[in-house]
Protein backbone atom coordinates (compact mmCIF):
# COMPACT_ATOMS: atom_id res chain seq x y z
CA UNK A 1 0.00 0.00 0.00
CA UNK A 2 1.38 3.47 -1.27
CA UNK A 3 2.29 5.62 2.29
CA UNK A 4 0.50 8.42 2.71
CA UNK A 5 3.66 11.00 2.82
CA UNK A 6 3.90 9.88 -1.04
CA UNK A 7 0.80 10.48 -1.97
CA UNK A 8 1.70 14.03 -4.05
CA UNK A 9 -1.36 16.67 -5.85
CA UNK A 10 -1.51 16.16 -9.55
CA UNK A 11 0.01 18.75 -11.78
CA UNK A 12 -1.70 21.05 -14.27
CA UNK A 13 -1.38 18.86 -17.17
CA UNK A 14 -2.32 15.79 -15.13
CA UNK A 15 -5.33 17.86 -14.27
CA UNK A 16 -6.40 18.87 -17.67
CA UNK A 17 -6.10 15.20 -18.81
CA UNK A 18 -7.90 13.72 -15.91
CA UNK A 19 -10.92 16.47 -16.81
CA UNK A 20 -10.51 15.21 -20.59
CA UNK A 21 -10.82 11.62 -19.50
CA UNK A 22 -13.41 11.66 -16.74
CA UNK A 23 -15.72 13.29 -19.46
CA UNK A 24 -15.00 10.85 -21.97
CA UNK A 25 -15.20 7.76 -19.88
CA UNK A 26 -18.92 8.95 -17.88
CA UNK A 27 -19.87 9.70 -21.28
CA UNK A 28 -19.01 6.06 -22.15
CA UNK A 29 -20.80 4.47 -18.31
CA UNK A 30 -23.90 5.41 -19.67
CA UNK A 31 -23.62 3.75 -22.40
CA UNK A 32 -22.64 0.40 -21.05
CA UNK A 33 -25.26 -2.73 -20.01
CA UNK A 34 -22.36 -5.24 -19.16
CA UNK A 35 -20.95 -6.19 -15.64
CA UNK A 36 -17.62 -6.78 -17.21
CA UNK A 37 -16.81 -4.76 -20.40
CA UNK A 38 -14.06 -5.18 -22.41
CA UNK A 39 -12.21 -1.96 -23.26
CA UNK A 40 -8.82 -1.18 -25.93
CA UNK A 41 -5.45 -0.05 -24.85
CA UNK A 42 -4.80 1.93 -28.19
CA UNK A 43 -1.54 2.01 -27.65
CA UNK A 44 -0.79 -1.81 -28.00
CA UNK A 45 -4.76 -2.75 -29.21
CA UNK A 46 -4.46 -5.11 -26.25
CA UNK A 47 -8.06 -5.77 -25.02
CA UNK A 48 -9.05 -5.97 -21.26
CA UNK A 49 -11.95 -7.29 -19.75
CA UNK A 50 -12.64 -4.78 -16.63
CA UNK A 51 -15.79 -4.81 -14.10
CA UNK A 52 -17.97 -2.06 -14.16
CA UNK A 53 -17.22 -1.13 -10.94
CA UNK A 54 -13.53 -0.67 -11.35
CA UNK A 55 -14.35 1.59 -14.33
CA UNK A 56 -16.72 3.30 -12.20
CA UNK A 57 -13.85 4.29 -9.62
CA UNK A 58 -11.92 5.14 -12.73
CA UNK A 59 -13.83 7.78 -13.19
CA UNK A 60 -14.60 9.09 -9.53
CA UNK A 61 -10.31 9.21 -9.37
CA UNK A 62 -10.26 10.94 -12.54
CA UNK A 63 -12.63 13.20 -11.33
CA UNK A 64 -11.10 13.83 -7.91
CA UNK A 65 -7.42 14.40 -9.92
CA UNK A 66 -9.07 16.87 -12.29
CA UNK A 67 -10.06 19.13 -9.22
CA UNK A 68 -6.71 18.88 -8.21
CA UNK A 69 -7.11 16.32 -5.09
CA UNK A 70 -4.27 13.94 -4.32
CA UNK A 71 -5.47 10.46 -4.82
CA UNK A 72 -5.45 6.88 -2.78
CA UNK A 73 -6.67 3.65 -3.21
CA UNK A 74 -6.91 1.71 -0.24
CA UNK A 75 -9.14 -1.44 -0.36
CA UNK A 76 -11.56 -1.39 2.66
CA UNK A 77 -10.69 -4.31 3.89
CA UNK A 78 -7.02 -3.73 4.18
CA UNK A 79 -5.72 -3.99 7.76
CA UNK A 80 -3.04 -1.48 9.15
CA UNK A 81 -0.78 -0.89 11.26
CA UNK A 82 -1.24 1.51 14.65
CA UNK A 83 1.06 4.05 12.98
CA UNK A 84 -0.51 3.83 9.69
CA UNK A 85 -3.88 4.55 11.51
CA UNK A 86 -2.55 7.06 13.32
CA UNK A 87 -1.00 8.95 10.71
CA UNK A 88 -4.64 8.58 8.80
CA UNK A 89 -5.97 10.09 11.82
CA UNK A 90 -3.46 12.68 12.24
CA UNK A 91 -2.19 11.86 16.32
CA UNK A 92 0.49 9.86 18.14
CA UNK A 93 0.63 6.15 17.52
CA UNK A 94 0.51 6.26 21.83
CA UNK A 95 -3.40 7.81 21.25
CA UNK A 96 -4.31 5.99 18.84
CA UNK A 97 -3.52 2.62 21.25
CA UNK A 98 -5.12 4.56 24.07
CA UNK A 99 -8.12 4.90 21.85
CA UNK A 100 -8.06 0.97 21.09
CA UNK A 101 -7.83 -0.19 24.71
CA UNK A 102 -10.95 2.09 25.14
CA UNK A 103 -12.87 0.43 22.63
CA UNK A 104 -13.38 3.34 20.59
CA UNK A 105 -12.21 1.71 17.74
CA UNK A 106 -11.74 -2.05 17.20
CA UNK A 107 -8.51 -4.29 16.41
CA UNK A 108 -7.21 -7.36 16.31
CA UNK A 109 -3.31 -8.73 17.19
CA UNK A 110 -0.91 -10.75 15.57
CA UNK A 111 1.49 -11.87 18.44
CA UNK A 112 2.33 -8.96 19.67
CA UNK A 113 1.13 -6.53 17.29
CA UNK A 114 -2.08 -5.42 17.45
CA UNK A 115 -4.22 -4.25 13.66
CA UNK A 116 -7.21 -2.10 12.89
CA UNK A 117 -9.39 -2.10 9.77
CA UNK A 118 -9.10 0.69 8.00
CA UNK A 119 -13.04 1.15 7.68
CA UNK A 120 -12.77 0.82 11.50
CA UNK A 121 -10.71 3.60 11.39
CA UNK A 122 -12.62 5.95 8.84
CA UNK A 123 -15.95 5.44 10.89
CA UNK A 124 -13.99 6.32 14.07
CA UNK A 125 -12.85 9.78 12.24
CA UNK A 126 -16.56 10.50 10.77
CA UNK A 127 -17.78 9.45 14.51
CA UNK A 128 -15.35 12.03 15.28
CA UNK A 129 -16.01 14.65 12.46
CA UNK A 130 -19.94 14.62 13.77
CA UNK A 131 -19.47 15.25 17.35
CA UNK A 132 -16.93 18.06 16.33
CA UNK A 133 -19.61 19.68 14.00
CA UNK A 134 -22.47 19.14 17.09
CA UNK A 135 -20.28 21.05 19.23
CA UNK A 136 -19.52 23.85 17.27
CA UNK A 137 -23.43 24.28 16.46
CA UNK A 138 -23.85 24.10 20.36
CA UNK A 139 -21.44 26.72 21.25
CA UNK A 140 -22.74 28.89 17.80
CA UNK A 141 -26.17 28.61 19.85
CA UNK A 142 -24.77 29.65 23.07
CA UNK A 143 -23.13 32.67 21.85
CA UNK A 144 -26.16 33.59 20.05
CA UNK A 145 -28.37 32.99 23.33
CA UNK A 146 -25.90 35.43 25.33
CA UNK A 147 -26.28 38.29 22.73
CA UNK A 148 -22.58 37.92 21.67
CA UNK A 149 -23.95 37.69 17.42
CA UNK A 150 -26.44 41.30 18.44
CA UNK A 151 -24.45 44.93 17.23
Amino acid sequence: MEHLDTITKPSKEEQKVAMESYHALSEVLENLHKDNPEIEIEETKEKIRVPLKALKLLANILKATSQGKPISVVPIATEMTTQAAADLLGCSRPHLVKLLEEGQIEYTTIGKHRRVKFEDVMAYKKRMKAKQQELLIKIMNADEESGLYDS
